[in-house]
């Protein structure tokens, strides 16, 4: 049985194919529309999908009824027309039988279902799904079940977006700029402001807001609007979102039994949060794609209701060459910066190797140079490859952390001066960890390196630049190197 799971019809549409429990492809639908974070399938996504079989039954991501009420209570209209997933799937040629799940279900049991734990406590927080915004989960066994909800309006998700937009940056999309800005702010000249003029109640796990900040909120405090003024926004808001997370992470550990997290939704993804909680538990998992993209992964999972076989994140287009690590060392040694495209994409935000712009991390220049090339802010950080062997010998890793493949996680480098390239202006990194069996081309690469230079790690960004989704076929990749001069290996 051929079954699809889908998450689209809002931001970062993705989709999933499995034949029967084993999960076999998984995509974004960015990389075929070259349109970041698509809201919508693509024809090209939905042909690369049918190489796996056309879908005997398709699993929708969310509840499209609930959805629409929701919408309708909030003062939207009545979209169910809009909402109608046979209709919707029906333009991709999608015409098999819908099951639907909810929105928060399929984030917790995208973490939960792939992390291979007998039992954790799964805590999902995102902007909003049907109702919910925040809720707690007890997994034990093959069971999930509920054990807090918190609803529209009261929002942490969006609340950091409505900050993402006010500071001038793209909320739903560019949030992980404002984790970046906070380093270069004073996280205490507004601080209390921010609490005062938009929280109502912080007593965990009960997270109440005093406005609806669907809209944002672009006219608070215009007295500030200096690049400066932006940086504390951001340096506060990052701390306040770093309070509140300690707090659920607390109350969760207290009254909840396992000694496991599973956390889950988009803000899963703020790495310089997650490495502060990490001391409450034994073991964290987040799924490399916890945002809604990695639902099209859960509402399948969900519905098994039990734990799948997780291979890892390199799951779409597959270019199908040998790793080419001859023609990458010989550009690294000659010009310190190569591009790689090669093996199957990476199913998440982050590139872990097989799309990836890649460097020497000891050069002065290097990170200017880098960002230059991907037209971004000289502020934004870049993260380290190691050999997993060597991390804690090279970064502070945080506590009870001892690989972190996905980027999930920061570090204080031991060394900064040696390697410029990789350290933020906070003295952090966001490392990836590369295990014997995370991606055997790129360890081997990490090796080879490691051999050559005494160097066990690699500057690693994602192939792109900003605005624009990563590389995902040879045509792309083609197209990067002729655009910006940077060699691309296959």
């Amino acid at each position: 049985m051929i079954i699809w799971g889908i998450s689209a019809n809002s931001h970062d549409a993705a989709l999933s194919v499995w034949h029967d429990k084993e999960l076999l492809f998984a995509a974004h639908s960015e990389r075929y529309s070259k349109i970041k974070n698509d809201g919508n399938l693509h024809p090209d996504l939905v042909s690369e999908a049918l190489r796996y079989g056309g879908p005997d039954l398709a699993i929708w991501y969310e509840s499209p009824v609930l959805k629409t009420l929701r919408q309708f209570t909030a003062g939207q209209g009545w979209r169910w027309s809009e909402n109608n997933v046979k209709d919707y799937l029906a333009r991709y040629n999608i015409n098999c039988s819908i099951h639907t799940a909810t929105h928060h279900h399929s984030h917790a049991a995208a973490g939960y279902y792939t992390s291979g734990l007998k039992d954790a406590t799964v805590l999902c927080i995102d902007s909003i799904g049907e109702f919910e915004t925040l809720t707690i989960w007890q997994g034990q066994g093959s069971s999930l079940k509920k054990y807090y909800s918190q609803s529209y309006p009261h929002s942490i998700g969006l609340w950091y977006s409505a900050m993402t937009q006010r500071i001038g940056l793209k909320p739903n999309e560019e949030e992980y700029i404002l984790m970046g800005m906070a380093a270069y702010g004073n996280p205490n000249r507004l601080y209390f402001d921010i609490l005062n003029d938009f929280f109502k109640d912080v007593s965990s796990p009960k997270i109440k807001f005093q406005h609806n900040l669907h809209r944002g909120c672009r006219e608070w405090r215009p007295d500030l609007h200096t690049e400066q003024d932006m940086f504390d926004i951001a340096a506060a808001t990052q701390a306040i979102y770093q309070m509140i997370l300690g707090l659920l992470s607390e109350f969760c550990s207290k009254n909840l039994c396992s000694r496991n997290l599973v956390l889950m939704g988009g803000c899963a993804l703020n790495c310089s949060a997650n490495s502060l909680i990490t001391k409450d538990w034994d073991n964290v998992w987040i799924m490399p794609n916890p945002g809604d993209a990695g639902s099209s992964v859960g509402a399948v999972a969900g519905y098994f209701q039990e734990q799948v076989k997780w291979l890892g994140p390199y799951l779409g287009t597959d270019l199908g060459q040998k790793y080419p690590i001859p023609g990458l060392m010989k550009e690294l040694h000659k010009k310190q910066i190569v591009g790689v495209a090669t093996g199957r994409a990476e199913f998440g935000p982050r590139a872990l190797g097989n799309r990836s712009l890649l460097a020497d991390p000891r050069g002065p220049k290097i990170k200017d140079r880098v960002n230059e090339i991907k037209r971004r802010q000289k502020f934004r950080p870049f993260a380290p490859a190691i050999l997993a062997e060597h991390a804690h010998e090279y970064f502070e890793m945080p506590a009870n952390i001892e690989q972190s493949p996905y980027m999930q996680f920061v570090a204080k480098c031991r060394f900064p001066d040696l390697y410029p390239a990789i350290i933020h202006a906070d003295g952090t990194s966001r490392v990836q960890t590369v295990g014997l069996d995370d991606n055997p081309g790129f360890r081997l690469l990490l090796e080879s390196w490691y051999e050559d230079t005494g160097c066990p790690m690699l500057l690693n960004t994602s192939l792109n630049i900003k605005g624009q989704p990563m590389v995902n076929d040879l045509a792309d990749a083609r197209e990067f190197e002729a655009k910006y001069l940077v060699k691309v290996y296959s």
